[in-house]
């Protein structure tokens, strides 16, 4: 007993716990609650610690043998000595301070800023050591490259040359170059390549030709049977791996633009080291040589999860190399199952290390291999709890694409990532799974998964995350685009089946479009754009004519849309910008000169897609913002691809003609339809705003101009009209345009298009910026306001109140309030029913937005006043439109901040006055009335006895939820606008 109470009061075991202690502990608690049974503990256990793989156990960071299990350490425990702290074990995690002597200094004497200095020292030296390793292998690759070159100086140059032209053959078999993150491409062997090579093949030179035991290429007579094993292996090697050619024709800029959303990395010491694969035992040595300066220190100061990452990535060379060598396919599944499962969450880094190994190992050992070696190591990480490893499965689909048989890439590969696209939660794993998706649809020749690819794509652009849709646009799109042409099933098929889609959705759509849907089948649309034109110059009647000689021309930097990535880059697609500078100079001479007889794949844009996408534009309902924009957008991007020669020649006639806008048309209603529909806004804003020079903005104020005298002259309604102004209002580039042309409706000389116009300019004030409106808009409205017809008069009123919500400079409030009050007070206007009735639903509309001060000194008080005056309407159905009109404006005025005066002398007054025409016209909106009012003078009662608070609103909490449940409850029978009443209690200011 008294030898466990010393034990258990020993100073050892009363130090709080280490963490590699910890994990150690963790590991052997968790062994044995799995061979004792405790399932479930051991479960529960796990995902407490979810930090730790409790089944490696160098995943806790000690790099000692695993201790016996925990009944093994219990049986001895009884033979226990403590050792003095003269002896310890520098592996078991311990600080610097225990590797004291044994002395009288007590350890708790060390004071807190000593403990800090000696983790700080640790951790300078860990870098320091880092820094030598580094120095001392770049002094050695230094030295390397000197021998190397001394060596290439003492070759005979035509050996030299036919080793070269060897490597070129082989090299040949394979995509020659590996992309890394950033878009540059790197070739995938290191910089010592050549001369490596050249030393081999001169190895292959001395056994061929019977050389004796003093050659450079050791004899394989001297050798055991095990390195003679694995001599033939590398000797097999070095014939040139033979990789199954793809039948596609894929332009080699576009191939390369392609592979690089190949996550790679071999821009570093370390990522040059993996892309190298040793495959001679002088080579095994120098990687070596090369590896184990910057391993072994590692190995020494593994004691933070950090060093024991950079420690894996240095093994990462000789792991590969080792699986390549090695004779047992056992040995070398596990090697390449270690390499998978090296690290246990790994970054972005780390991911391309792994990824560039792997395309080494891939290429160096053949299609075969690669199959039966690497594909099982992604098979099994496919369902992995952490998704960097899942994601790590999807890149090296896409990475391993060029390597494998063409059988396994278009069934057993496409099948991984159609499952991933459908099942993985996390989006980072579906946007990688979108990428590799498009490399293989770069390699893929099976005719029959031509279907499963367009269904994927379909899948893909329907998922719900950003990222991954662009990852459609950007990789997916383009490639499956470039197999469909070389099917012939871009016009045939993949154009026309997404616009068949379109158009069933806006047949199905007539209740509620999805728009959703349309703006992804669009959006699709859009990234095929490019790959039709690059169709379009390929089967050209000039093709066979573009031929670079001479100065080539320049493309301009503006003639082809941003495009969203390299993929849809036109000169990408056809091979060079030289040769697409060559062939736009034909095309457009094409066009302007020898027309398109012949042109097939131009013809069948002009006769089939343009006419069927025109007839499209016509169902949309013209009132959809969403629905025009997308459209719009579509068009433009068309017209801008194709050029100003095919836009100004093929596209615009076929508008024009479908719109019909002469003036003797102006009274045939039926051709007046297509003028009400969304083609009007498309055409305007997709087709007509293209191009920007004069001519084209004079093209485009003729058109609006033209619209706005037609609908108006027709009395049709002037949906479309507003549709295009709001979404060329959105660009401040048009501001002026538009404002040119409302002030030809404001001079023009039928009153009927002055009203337009002065309706037109509500849409514009929200967007143009203070001095427009004070320059150009307010001095045409100030025109309008005091036109001979009063129905010019009126249709100002809203335009006025929009200015007043959304203007804040003072002198130009002051004119617009003298207009309104103008209105108000003028006799003339004292009988004017309907100039009433705007002035209310004006008030209304922007009274709760408006500055405070025009509310409290213009708003309320007018109010008052046409309430009042409506007491003595004789007319009832003038009398109920106006207060019911007056309903919906004191509705949401009535969550304003309202001082007390103005709630005494003119809120409270203007609802009894309105009550008294309810009491009489609609007793359900008299119920409410009396409810407000009520709650209205109870408030200013309350707020008569308390003591004043500040700028507390008695509008705030005029309403109680009483008042607001009865109101509401009532609001179902109300005939009143349901738009307005629906937000009379959310509305604050």
């Amino acid at each position: 007993m008294q030898e466990r109470k010393n034990y258990k009061s020993s100073p050892e075991i009363q130090e709080p716990i280490k963490p590699l202690e910890k994990r150690a502990l963790n590991f052997l608690v968790n062994e044995y609650l799995l061979k004792n049974n405790y399932k479930l503990s051991s479960i529960t256990f796990s995902d407490e610690n979810d930090d730790q793989d409790f089944e490696l156990w160098d995943d806790v960071g000690l790099n000692i043998p695993k201790p016996p299990d925990l009944l093994q350490l219990y049986r001895n425990c009884g033979n226990h000595v403590i050792s003095s702290k003269g002896v310890v074990d520098i592996a078991v995690g311990v600080e610097i301070e225990d590797l004291q002597p044994p002395c009288t200094i007590n350890q708790d004497s060390f004071p807190k800023e000593q403990v800090q200095q000696t983790a700080l020292i640790e951790e300078l030296e860990y870098q320091i050591s880092l820094l030598n390793s580094e120095k001392q292998s770049l002094a050695d690759q230094m030295k390397n490259l000197q021998s190397e070159i001394e060596f290439l100086k003492n070759n005979h140059l035509m050996s030299t040359l036919t080793v070269l032209e060897s490597a070129k053959h082989a090299l040949d078999q394979v995509p020659q170059t590996v992309p890394v993150g950033n878009g540059q491409y790197v070739e995938i062997t290191g910089s010592d390549t050549v001369s490596r090579t050249t030393h081999q093949e001169n190895c292959a030179t001395s056994l061929v030709s019977n050389t004796t035991a003093d050659s450079e290429c050791p004899s394989t007579e001297t050798q055991s049977p095990h390195y003679t094993n694995i001599r033939h292996q590398t000797t097999l090697s070095k014939e040139p791996v033979q990789f199954d050619k793809s039948n596609r024709k894929l332009a080699p800029a576009f191939h390369q633009a392609l592979l690089s959303f190949c996550r790679m990395s071999a821009d570093s010491r370390l990522g040059s080291e993996v892309s190298r694969i040793a495959d001679s035992e002088e080579s095994v040595m120098l990687m070596l040589g090369r590896c184990l300066p910057h391993i072994v220190p590692n190995v020494l100061l593994a004691k933070r999860e950090r060093m024991v990452a950079h420690l894996c990535q240095e093994l990462i060379p000789l792991i590969l190399c080792t699986a390549c060598l090695h004779p047992e396919s056992k040995e070398r599944d596990q090697l390449l199952h270690i390499l998978f499962n090296l690290i246990k969450r790994p970054d972005d880094e780390q991911r391309q290390m792994i990824l560039t190994g792997c395309v080494a190992f891939a290429r160096h050992v053949g299609p075969t291999r690669v199959e039966a070696e690497l594909l099982p190591q992604c098979w099994e990480q496919i369902n992995h709890k952490y998704p960097e490893r899942r994601l790590l499965v999807a890149e090296s689909c896409g990475a391993l694409a060029p390597y494998l048989p063409k059988e396994i890439r278009s069934s057993l590969v496409l099948s991984m990532l159609q499952q991933m696209l459908t099942e993985d939660k996390a989006d980072m794993v579906r946007e990688a799974v979108v990428k590799s998706l498009g490399i293989i649809m770069g390699y893929i020749d099976d005719t029959d998964k031509y279907v499963q690819g367009f269904e994927l794509m379909i899948l893909a652009l329907g998922d719900p995350s950003e990222r991954v849709i662009s990852a459609v646009h950007q990789v997916f799109i383009p490639a499956f685009a470039a197999w469909s042409t070389e099917l012939n099933n871009l016009q045939s098929h993949l154009i026309p089946t997404l616009l068949e889609r379109i158009e069933k959705l806006l047949r199905d759509g007539e209740h509620g479009l999805d728009e959703h849907k349309l703006h992804m089948y669009l959006s699709a649309l859009q990234s095929l754009t490019p790959p039709l034109f690059a169709v379009v110059l390929q089967n050209a009647p000039f093709t066979s004519k573009a031929k670079l000689h001479g100065e080539v021309p320049l493309i301009e930097v503006t003639r082809f849309p941003r495009p969203a990535s390299p993929l849809q880059d036109v000169a990408v697609i056809i091979g060079s910008r030289e040769q697409l500078a060559v062939l736009l100079q034909l095309y457009d001479y094409q066009l302007e000169h020898e027309g398109t007889t012949g042109w097939e794949s131009l013809l069948w844009v002009v006769n089939q897609l343009l006419p069927q996408l025109i007839e499209t534009v016509g169902r949309i309902n013209v009132t959809s913002t969403t629905c025009v924009h997308e459209f719009s957008r579509f068009f433009w991007r068309l017209c801008r691809t194709f050029g100003k020669i095919f836009t100004n020649t093929k596209v615009k006639p076929q508008f024009q003609e479908i719109l019909r806008l002469s003036e003797e048309n102006v009274d045939a209603s039926a051709g007046n339809g297509i003028l009400t529909k969304a083609t009007v806004p498309i055409y305007a804003t997709g087709v007509l705003t293209c191009y920007n020079q004069d001519e084209d903005r004079k093209l485009l104020v003729g058109f609006l101009e033209d619209v706005m005298t037609t609908l108006s002259l027709s009395h049709a309604p002037l949906d479309s009209l507003k549709a295009a102004f709001v979404e060329l209002g959105a660009n401040p580039a048009y501001h002026e345009l538009l404002l040119t042309v409302l002030w030809y409706g404001v001079v023009h000389t039928s009153a009927l298009v002055r009203c337009t116009a002065a309706r037109m300019f509500e849409l514009l004030v929200k967007g143009v910026n203070e001095t427009l409106v004070a320059q150009r808009v307010v001095p045409a409205l100030i025109t309008l306001s005091s036109d001979p017809e009063i129905s010019v008069r009126i249709a100002t009123i809203p335009a006025f109140g929009t200015i007043m919500e959304t203007v804040t400079q003072r002198e130009l409030l002051e004119r617009v309030k003298m207009q309104l009050a103008s209105f108000l007070e003028d006799p003339q206007y004292q009988d004017q029913h309907s100039l009433h009735m705007e002035i209310i639903k004006t008030f209304g509309r922007v009274g709760p937005n408006a500055e405070p001060r025009f509310r409290d000194e213009f708003v309320l008080p007018h109010l008052h006043k046409l309430a009042l005056s409506n007491n003595m309407q004789t007319v009832e159905s003038k009398r109920l439109d106006i207060a019911t009109q007056l309903f919906e404006s004191y509705s949401a005025l009535a969550c304003c901040f309202i001082s007390e005066e103005l709630m005494i002398n003119h809120f409270l007054p203007g609802l009894r006055c309105l009550r008294n025409d309810m009491e009489h016209l609609s007793p359900e909106h008299e119920v409410i009335l009396s409810s407000m009012i009520k709650e209205c003078e109870q408030k200013v009662e309350n707020k008569n006895s308390q003591e004043p608070q500040g700028s507390m609103s008695i509008a705030a909490s005029l309403v109680s939820e009483d008042t607001k449940t009865k109101f509401l409850n009532k609001m179902g029978q109300l005939t009143t606008s349901g738009a307005m009443l629906a937000n009379v209690f959310q509305r604050k200011k």
